[in-house]
Parts: C-alpha cells; structure tokens; sequence
C-alpha cells in the first residue's frame, strides 16, 4: 500500500474517532444565568447588571451568561426571593428591607439614622458585620454576594423647610407602610400616614398629605417637584439592595464559577455605587434648577432626632440582637472617631 494510501486511511479513521468528540463539544451550552431585577433597564440597577453580565461572560470565557431580566418581569422582590430559595431562579437584586421577613438581622438596616454619610455605609455594610448578616442567609436557601446603593432618603413637603424636628409637627407625611417607618416619624411630630407609593402624587397633589420621603433620584423621576415646594435633606435612612444567589443553584457550582460570579458581584458594586452617587448628585441639582427650595439639616440637629428615636432603635437592637447591635454601633463610634 503506498505511503499516500496510508496516510488518507490514518486521516479518515483520526477523524471518524474524533467526531464524536466535536460534536459533543458542540453540545454543550454556556450556563445560563437568570438575574432578575425590579427597575427598568435605562436605570441605575439595569446598568450595573449589565457590567455584572459582561464581566461573568469574559471572566467564564464565554461558558456562563447572564440574562438580565428586568421592569420586575420576574415579580416583585419577594416573588423572586422565593423563586431562589426554590431553586427555579439564580439570581436578583432587591431590597433588603424586604428580607427581613426571612432573615431578621436584616432589619438592622431600616434603622433610621445609622449612617451619617456613604462611607460609613460601605465600610459597615462591605465589613464583618454586612458579610456576617449576609451569611445568615444561607440558612434559609440564599446567598448573599455585595450590597449595592439605593440611596439616603430624603423629606420634601409643601409646608415648610424641615430644619429640626419640630418643624415636622403637624405635617401629614406619607410614608412606607413599615412599622419602623411609621412609628418614627410619629416620634419626630409628623402625622405620618401610610400610602401606596402608586397613589402618592396625586395625594401630594389634592394635599392631601403634605410630604413624602424617597432618594433624589425618585424624586425627580416621580416630578414630585410640581406638588412639593421644600426638599430637606435629613438622609434619614440608607437603603442598600443585596444581590442575591440561590443557594440550590450555587452549591452545584464548582469553587472557579462561584468566584467568577463573586468577582463580577463586586466589580458591578463598585460600578453601581459610583453610578447612583453621580446620578443622586445630577437629581439633586436638577430639582434646584426646578425650583424647590433646599436647605441641609445641620448635624447637632440629626442628633436631636436621633436621640427622640432611641425607643426605635431599641426595638430594633431587639429584634436584630443585642450583640450585632453592639458590634454595629461600636464600629460605627471608631469610624467617628477618626473624623
């Protein structure tokens, strides 16, 4: 048999054997990745998902994908937790007020007035004491990667300026149908009253509440500008989101795709973070340029209302547990201190 002869037989059995092979290859899709979120996807949360997928994608070269499913396409928040903690969803991003229902530390969160600024905000929430409330969620079917920002909460009402507590006396102020929520702001003189944010502009608009709480963002969006004269900025409240995994769907991923996962959690954080922050600052601007009149709540005086809400935040050491209390609280002094 000659040499050429041997040669096309050799070949054609090389690639009979490895067809097979190629074709199996073939076969095998990217892993897919549902991450459902509750924005739009021109919005701060639909943006950073969109850094969290490109940087799985080339991270996993290719072998894992994200589908970023927004506009609550999946359901609200709660509805997707439990779509996680089931295992028939991978990922999401929400609020962590709505956790709290499953894991109770996470209230700690709602306290009012627990960060005067965002850097004490990420160096809790990216510290021990965010990571061990996360980790608290493993227990009941979820894995907690980063927090990112929704932002400090802000007054605005058609009264007065809100330069002190007293100020709020009297003033009908709605907000979130949230125990801690509404006892604190009857604390602080306000005749808080709760309402669906859905029919929060026309409220404003027949007065018939006077005021509203929410991040600059929400308020220039919503153009609560048009029925509101006065924006105080109390930064009352800080509301991170938390992204998410399912936990069925984690453990089945080997220690490189979680890490892949985690290092684009925290890339897309830092991203997220510095995002809503310039768009907060672009708000906040925009609503001066609209015409709200806008005045600082000096520090002695978040202190006073601070203080007024001890029974609050005492209810809430409660709840979480004395001892995270005590950790939060010291390191937040530490932090202080260095000012």
């Amino acid at each position: 048999m000659s040499i050429v002869r041997r040669t096309l037989i050799a070949a054609a059995a090389a690639a009979a054997f490895a067809a097979p092979f190629a074709a199996l290859a073939q076969d095998i899709k990217p892993r897919l990745i549902r991450f459902g979120y509750g924005l739009n996807e021109q919005s701060n949360q639909g943006r950073a998902v969109k850094v969290f997928a490109e940087q799985v994608q080339k991270a996993s070269a290719g072998k894992m994908r994200v589908r970023a499913i927004g506009a609550a396409a999946l359901g609200p928040d709660v509805q997707m937790q439990q779509a996680l903690i089931g295992g028939a969803q991978e990922m999401m991003v929400g609020s962590t007020a709505t956790l709290v229902g499953i894991t109770k530390e996470m209230a700690l969160w709602d306290t009012p007035f627990l960060f005067d600024d965002a850097a004490e905000a990420d160096a809790i929430l990216d510290g021990p004491i965010g990571q061990k409330v996360m980790d608290k969620l493993q227990d009941k079917g979820l894995v907690g990667l980063v927090y990112w920002e929704n932002g400090f909460r802000n007054l605005t009402n058609s009264k007065r300026p809100i330069a002190k507590a007293e100020d709020m006396d009297g003033v009908k102020l709605r907000v979130m149908q949230n125990d801690v929520y509404l006892d604190s702001f009857k604390l602080l003189g306000a005749n808080a009253i709760p309402l669906p944010f859905s029919e929060l502009f026309s409220a404003l608009e027949t007065k018939t509440v006077d005021g509203q709480e929410n991040p600059f963002n929400t308020i220039l969006s919503s153009k609560f500008y048009e029925v509101q004269k006065y924006l105080s900025i109390t930064n009352h409240v800080y509301s991170p989101w938390i992204v998410l995994v399912s936990k069925k769907w984690w453990d089945q991923l080997s220690k490189a795709e979680q890490k892949v996962l985690l290092d684009a959690a925290r890339a897309s954080r830092d991203f997220e973070r510095k995002d809503t922050r310039e768009e907060a600052g672009r708000a906040l601007a925009d609503l001066k340029t609209k015409g709200m009149q806008v005045n600082e709540v000096p520090p002695a005086e978040v202190a006073r209302m601070r203080q007024k809400l001890e029974r609050i935040n005492a209810n809430v050491a409660a709840h979480v547990g004395g001892d995270l209390w005590q950790e939060t609280q010291t390191a937040l002094a530490a932090s202080r201190a260095k000012k």
